[in-house]
């Protein structure tokens, strides 16, 4: 995986239900979860996209809110993740049709 490439989890708030549809149609934003609807009538989603589709987003009656750096925030989870496996024995022969050799 290239360490250039970044998906940032941004809040894409559009001030009507017209706007949001044509954000929608030209950009095809990746979204997370659903689209919400705000007390003053607008509507907010989560997106993820690369920086440069962020910049992209913005036009007049859409407010964009970076929430996270996705990938970063991945990573930091990825180095939580052991290797192997904790629960099997230590003398434990591999199953499965795979070719069974044991490490000397």
């Amino acid at each position: 995986m290239s360490s250039e490439y970044t998906v940032l989890r941004v809040r894409v708030t559009a001030e009507d239900a017209e706007t949001l549809r044509a954000l929608l149609r030209d950009h095809r934003p990746d979204i997370g979860g659903r689209v919400r609807q705000n007390a003053d009538g607008s509507l907010t989603f989560d997106a993820y996209v690369s920086p440069e589709q962020r910049v992209a987003l913005a036009r007049e009656g859409v407010s964009l809110e970076t929430v996270e750096d996705a990938t970063a925030t991945g990573r930091a989870r990825q180095a939580e993740v052991g290797e192997g496996d904790r629960f099997a024995p230590e003398d434990a022969v591999p199953q499965g049709l795979a070719l069974k050799v044991r490490d000397i």
